[in-house]
């Protein structure tokens, strides 16, 4: 008989969910409207498949979503103009939820299928292109005629073996009829090798050599699935299913809702997951998520999935050792617009790292030359021109206050509107972040024990992002401080995790004399105030303010003019 999955609500605030495989075997996960997980209802014979459970959890969601959408909130606006643009906005939320809705579901009902009667006796050993791990696949018993479908033990994927002679590795199974050759992760270039994605790199410049790639690229079907930068999809179910485990969290756990405080990290981590998702939308929400729901992420094999797929899609992105250094801490910096670009090797770090880190080696990582050179053009246009402001007003700041009052927080960091997709300054943010995840990552592989992180503007943001990153990594390599010059990041927030693997302190240099910050940012961000403008909210013992306001008179002097604590 035909499978069935359905969503249901109990009491007003909790959420169930029940699926029936095409063998009868039935699953039920309940729990309440905003849990990160749900509960399963003991005794099913799929209740230990973390792909089944976290996708029909997403499911759910993305259905509740489209049942609670509400127009009334829009039909109570006066002005006709932001009426019109919050009727768009409502319908565009339903329409992402119901497109969600689907292709969760659609993955769920495969993977019950597939996964309520397998053989233990017919079982293979190998690299799993899901989960990354090297574990046993049971065969399923489907009907005859159908290509071989095993189950991962170890996430519950489906998979089959790869095509490539000679390679014993597990592919990702699609549901319906397979027609074309199915290829690992390796042999899809999702990850540089199944091996070498949970191994260490020794020093940061080694990072090149970790990157390539141990196997050829054998799938022409190969494609980083980009998300809108505004989040306005996730993916289709081909991308989900290239890692179902990973897809079901995100749909979970980040686009519906996401974690405050400590769990608000390097959302890179949970839109890059399984090297098919690859982009942004979620500002620094949802990574952590994934890493409690999937796995360890960072220096593991999920996070060697995220620095692959980011590199592909970043060509500009690469870290250079500035100098070798004579036995200090491994310092590394980051420029923002604007300055990123900066032809001198140094960027203008030489005279402010000197000064303070003289025996250090030195790293530099350059990212994102497209994004901040787009953006830089438009803050330059923006802090000159009052007419710059009223056009950013008129799309971002509205969208953006719209978005969180009619859709709230579940909606809010995935549909800012159409207008936010196409803008400058949310690309570049995005592209910060996703570099930070990267740099962490990257960092948590190395042998040092170590770091001092040092950016300006966005790439303040950049090593923001990374210093959380970090924090995810039990064992990991430790930051001895972190310098943020100018942070384009908001003021207020919960930095439990910013400090987490700090030893000394995050020092925050601010400047009331930042027009770029105080007109830019606080127009693109709707309100909000940078906290290279007026220090971190609230600061705490290892939060340090330091006031340059007396030194620094723009947004590009602070490599100049300030001296680091």
């Amino acid at each position: 008989m035909p499978g069935t999955l359905h969503a249901y609500v109990v009491d007003g605030t909790q959420l169930k969910v029940k699926v029936v495989s095409d063998q009868g075997v039935e699953l039920t996960l309940g729990g309440a409207i905003d849990d990160v997980a749900p509960v399963p209802e003991a005794g099913s014979a799929l209740d230990g498949n973390p792909a089944l459970v976290s996708n029909m959890w997403a499911f759910a969601k993305a259905w509740y979503m489209v049942h609670t959408t509400s127009d009334a909130l829009a039909a109570e606006i006066p002005d006709p103009e932001e009426q019109r643009a919050a009727f768009e906005l409502v319908a565009a939320g339903r329409k992402l939820a119901e497109k969600q809705s689907e292709a969760f579901a659609k993955v769920a009902q495969w993977i019950a299928d597939v996964a309520d009667e397998v053989n233990a006796d017919e079982s293979r050993t190998g690299w799993c292109s899901s989960c990354f791990t090297k574990a046993e696949h049971h065969k399923s018993n489907r009907p005859g005629g159908q290509m071989p479908v095993y189950v991962c033990q170890a996430c519950g994927t489906p998979t089959l073996p790869c095509v490539a002679p000679g390679c014993g590795s597990m592919a990702i199974r699609e549901g319906g009829a397979v027609r074309v050759p199915q290829y690992c992760a390796e042999h899809r270039h999702d990850i540089p090798g199944f091996e070498k994605a949970v191994q260490n790199i020794g020093g940061l410049h080694d990072y090149e050599d970790y990157l390539k790639y141990e196997k050829a690229n054998l799938s022409r079907a190969t494609k980083i699935a980009v998300l809108g930068a505004a989040g306005l999809a996730i993916g289709t179910p081909a991308a989900l299913l290239a890692a179902p485990a990973v897809g079901g969290a995100i749909g979970s756990l980040g686009m519906f809702g996401g974690l405050s405080g400590a769990a608000a990290t390097s959302h890179g981590l949970a839109l890059l997951g399984g090297g098919a998702i690859a982009a942004g939308g979620l500002g620094m929400a949802g990574g952590t998520a994934v890493v409690t729901a999937v796995g360890a992420a960072v220096g593991g094999a999920l996070g060697a999935s995220v620095s692959n797929a980011y590199v592909r899609e970043d060509k500009s992105f690469r870290i250079e050792l500035l100098r070798p250094g004579s036995g200090g801490v491994p310092v590394v910096v980051a420029n923002g617009f604007l300055t990123e670009g900066d032809a001198e090797k140094w960027g203008g770090w030489r005279g402010l790292v000197d000064a303070r880190y003289p025996d250090s080696p030195v790293y530099r990582v350059r990212w994102g030359a497209k994004e901040l050179k787009d953006f830089g053009v438009l803050g330059a246009g923006i802090a000159g021109k009052q007419s710059g402001i009223l056009v950013l007003k008129g799309g971002a700041a509205k969208a953006t206050k719209l978005g969180a009052k009619l859709l709230g927080k579940a909606f809010g960091p995935a549909l800012l509107a159409a207008d936010l997709a196409k803008n400058p300054w949310h690309v570049a943010k995005n592209r910060a972040d996703k570099t930070g995840v990267v740099v962490g990552d990257l960092l948590a592989r190395t042998d040092a024990e170590s770091y001092v992180l040092i950016g300006h503007s966005l790439g303040a943001r950049v090593m923001a992002v990374a210093a959380e990153a970090l924090s995810t990594k039990p064992g990991g390599p430790r930051v001895q401080a972190v310098h943020l010059l100018g942070a384009a990041m908001g003021a207020k927030g919960d930095w439990t995790a910013l400090t987490a693997a700090v030893d000394d302190a995050v020092y925050g240099y601010y400047s009331a004399n930042d027009n770029i910050l105080r007109i830019v940012y606080k127009v693109a961000q709707a309100g909000q105030t940078a906290a290279g403008l007026v220090g971190f909210t609230p600061p705490t013992a290892k939060l340090v303010n330091v006031d340059v306001s007396e030194v620094v008179k723009d947004h590009f002097q602070y490599q100049d003019r300030i001296q680091l604590s």
